[in-house]
């Protein structure tokens, strides 16, 4: 059950946070895990430091999240594998499939730097600099969804990708006010193309801003912009309620007051019934089991979390994580990993000293995903499609070369189950849960062990424990989450 839980609300768990949490209630594990804010944020001080995982930095080039995509991609990967708040991370990655934007399209308009900044800026580093969007995912990753939302339609990562720089009120440009409810709230089927077009009206204005130096793209952040010459102060009307008293119409404003007509629809996108059961059924899909038809008393009991509790995201994931249908073994391992979930969790579980992130750039790409590059507005693809024979030899090779980085680490941790091949077997699957191997698989594994005839020696274990870490790693069984 400890593994489920760390694997599902986290990224898998080392030995080291398995001996953490032992003997833990499991109620208090996921009450800690999930009312994380008092957690420890001195994540990123660990960066560097020779008994964490490592990062590499490109020639001449100190290491730099806020401006070099590459290390923005290790700075969260090295939190996904060490963050004391496990789920602020899974979180953040749960909204950046659901507000997808892309990098790259960022990186074509406004160079790299910038378009790092844009997508994972860290205020920390520099006082009053805007957090990028990724930043601001942290920051409403458990909280109000309406804020969140509203957050969103002023990113100026998202402003450029649906292009709400071009929606001006003499040529309304519809791809955000699409989004809004296709993606991000009602789904498809809860709104009709007039209120496409009312709601690209609504936020005709929004831009972004460039501060600082344009010559210097050190001193550059992007920022949002209403420009109110630009916004159409006509009445918009929908076909859903817009206010408490059931009232669709948002009213004619004066220019300047413009940015309440988002604040209005966002809400009533935000307290929609269409967008509880939506954000419900995602959230049941992501943490409990996406092979089988949602439950639904617990969809319908998250959804009312939501609703009765002011659209607050911790109110659904509580009601989520305290039910049954989470802690049934029969929901194990019953979601498809995503790349990022499967080569973070193969590090945590394997032990990542001597390696670097920055090693499963590449294997990532391959597997079909890179953090800040999803494809396209609708996000990854989820369930089956994410194992398919090109993506499985690539995980399969990215399990051979973290094994073998790490084989005198696996061999040391196996000496104490030396006795026999079949101890060191069981060893082995316990240290990586997996949805259970046949007994033929298992008695491959045990031919493996006995290739040669066993004598539990330092060499011998040197060779088979990281040829049977490759194994479990690879295999089909270990694929799910």
């Amino acid at each position: 059950m400890l593994e489920h839980i760390l694997r599902r609300m986290g990224f898998g768990a080392s030995p080291a946070d398995l001996a953490l949490w032992a003997g833990v209630p499991i109620d208090t594990v996921i009450d800690r895990l999930l009312n994380y804010e008092s957690a420890s944020t001195d994540h990123d001080a660990k960066i560097g430091s020779p008994e964490y995982v490592g990062i590499t930095t490109s020639a001449g080039n100190p290491f730099s999240a806020n401006t070099l995509i590459n290390d923005a991609r290790q700075r969260w990967l090295f939190r996904m594998i060490h963050s004391q708040r496990p789920l602020e991370e899974k979180m953040a990655m749960f909204w950046h499939n659901h507000f997808a934007t892309a990098y790259s399209k960022l990186a074509g308009a406004v160079g790299q730097e910038r378009a790092t900044r844009l997508m994972d800026n860290d205020p920390s580093s520099l006082e009053g600099s805007p957090a990028g969007q990724i930043q601001v995912l942290r920051q409403f990753a458990t909280g109000s969804f309406p804020g969140m939302l509203l957050a969103m339609a002023k990113d100026p990562a998202m402003v450029y990708y649906l292009d709400s720089q071009l929606n001006t009120r003499t040529r309304p440009q519809e791809n955000f006010g699409r989004e809004v409810m296709e993606l991000f709230s009602l789904g498809i089927g809860n709104y009709t193309e007039a209120d496409v077009y009312a709601a690209a009206r609504v936020f005709t204005g929004f831009n972004w801003q460039i501060l600082g130096d344009r010559a210097l793209a050190t001193a550059s952040y992007y920022t949002f912009l209403y420009r109110a010459a630009d916004h159409d102060t006509n009445a918009k009307t929908f076909t859903f309620a817009i206010y408490p008293d059931g009232g669709k119409t948002i009213p004619a404003r004066a220019a300047a007051a413009g940015e309440q007509d988002a604040v209005d629809l966002i809400l009533a996108l935000a307290r929609h019934p269409a967008t509880a059961r939506r954000l419900a059924t995602r959230l049941y899909q992501f943490f409990v089991n996406e092979t089988s038809v949602p439950d639904a008393a617990l969809v319908n009991a998250m959804a009312n979390s939501y609703l009765g509790n002011n659209y607050n995201i911790k109110a659904v994931l509580r009601t989520l994580f305290q039910s049954q249908q989470f802690r049934n073994p029969a929901n194990f391992f019953q979601r498809y990993s995503w790349p990022i979930e499967y080569v973070v969790r193969a590090i945590k579980e394997t032990g990542w000293t001597g390696f670097t992130v920055n090693s499963v750039m590449t294997p990532l790409t391959n597997m079909g995903q890179q953090l800040y590059e999803p494809p396209d507005v609708n996000g990854w693809e989820l369930g089956p499609g994410w194992i398919s024979t090109s993506s499985m030899l690539s995980r399969m090779n990215f399990a051979v070369t973290l094994a073998a980085n790490q084989r005198f680490n696996l061999a040391r941790d196996a000496q104490p189950h030396r006795a026999t091949p079949d101890r060191v077997l069981q060893y082995m699957l316990a240290r990586f849960p997996n949805m259970g191997f046949t007994s033929t698989a298992t008695n491959a594994m045990t031919d493996y062990l006995r290739s040669t005839a066993w004598t539990g020696t330092d060499a011998q274990l040197q060779t088979r424990v990281p040829g049977l870490t490759r194994l479990i790693v690879g295999s089909g069984e270990y694929q799910f989450n």
